[in-house]
């Protein structure tokens, strides 16, 4: 009798977003600090997908690589610039909550071309104010539909409607955008968020709904492009590659990781006031958990406006406890900050990855070619 998969290898679609065409309806997620910079976003476009740079820090990433100091629009229209040199498309994932950082990094990557911006930890409600975005497709992410059409009728008053948007499941890595007593809820898993979202963007035009949040295999892609979703953004299976810029310490820190050792938490948690997911054995999230951490807080990424309108507040400057200083742990996980304890985060399905591979044979895997 002849042996057959009970899972059949399907043909994924194509993806089209502002009149761009993608062969394979991949986005690699934009993975902060320092993860997810022009060698992995190069690879993931040469490959057929849609290579997405982090914009979080990149002004000191690229000043440090380059060796010229660099500010926060030049270091994105540099770091786009250079993930652009290759074939396939190329985007940013900014995040709202730096709001110092925020609109500089949105004009670097649209002067440099970039085929998408996407922003979420926060709802990026001014996005097309900023500049004309030309060529460059605007992409929000959400975690409602809700939070979609706020976002459509702000935008819509602009003259303006997004162009694709990502739906963020409670499965993700990094900040989620939900409060810690909704993430477990039956009403926010990803497969039940889809389709009032999905009725949202249809209601708005038709624009295409990439989900996030749990995606790890061929056939949750599959599964989710039956269930009308037009494409996928995946970024922990994309954090254990040879592309990817984080340190070996990190990557095999995700090797090792059974699965309760990956924590949802609120407290001690990021200064940015949104449930994180970190990995329990992460040496900044302990010695903040053990009340050892010393008060640093130097690099100022996720500052907040005073009274004043200066941006001079983070809770992670007087709070040693409650709070752990994101933007040096992250920075410390992509080898920048030496100096400084390490912060791992990752997605619920980090797990199941028990070792190292590159960006080929994990799209050909996620494609569905044996």
């Amino acid at each position: 009798m002849e042996n057959t998969d009970i899972t059949t290898r399907q043909i994924l679609p194509s993806l089209t977003i502002k009149g761009k065409t993608i062969k394979t309806p991949i986005i690699q997620g934009g993975m902060g600090v320092g993860v997810s910079l022009s060698p992995l976003a190069n690879a993931v476009a040469r490959e057929g997908g849609i290579g997405i740079i982090s914009s979080a820090a990149l002004d000191r990433l690229v000043s440090r690589r380059t060796g010229k100091t660099m500010n926060t629009y030049e270091a994105s229209y540099e770091e786009v610039s250079i993930a652009k040199s290759t074939t396939g498309a190329v985007g940013i994932n900014i995040m709202v909550a730096l709001q110092r950082d925020y609109e500089d990094s949105v004009k670097g990557a649209i002067d440099a071309h970039a085929d998408l911006i996407i922003c979420g930890a926060g709802l990026p409600l001014g996005l097309p104010g900023i500049q004309n975005p030309k060529d460059t497709a605007l992409v929000p992410i959400v975690s409602s539909s809700r939070a979609l059409e706020l976002i459509c009728k702000k935008w819509e008053r602009m003259g303006y409607r997004p162009d694709a948007v990502v739906l963020e499941g409670p499965l993700a890595g990094g900040h989620l955008g939900f409060r810690f007593d909704q993430l477990k809820l039956e009403s926010n898993k990803l497969e039940n968020l889809f389709p009032p979202v999905k009725e949202v963007a249809l209601q708005h035009g038709g624009f295409p709904v990439i989900v996030a949040g749990g995606i790890y295999s061929h056939e949750d892609i599959v599964k989710f492009i039956k269930m009308g979703a037009d494409g996928v953004q995946m970024g922990t299976r994309f954090l254990v590659t040879e592309e990817s810029s984080a340190t070996p310490a990190y990557k095999q820190a995700v090797i090792d990781a059974k699965k309760e050792d990956i924590l949802l938490i609120e407290r001690p948690g990021s200064p940015c006031g949104l449930p994180f997911v970190v990995i329990k054995n992460s040496p900044m999230f302990l010695s903040t958990l053990d009340g050892k951490r010393k008060l640093k807080c130097d690099k100022g990424y996720v500052l907040t406006r005073d009274k004043d309108g200066q941006f001079t507040q983070c809770a992670a400057k007087t709070d040693n406890k409650g709070f752990f200083c994101i933007c040096n742990g992250l920075l410390s996980s992509a080898g920048c900050c030496p100096e400084e304890e390490p912060l791992y985060t990752v997605g619920s399905n980090g797990y199941r990855i028990d070792k190292i591979t590159n960006v080929k044979k994990l799209m050909d895997e996620l494609k569905g070619i044996k």
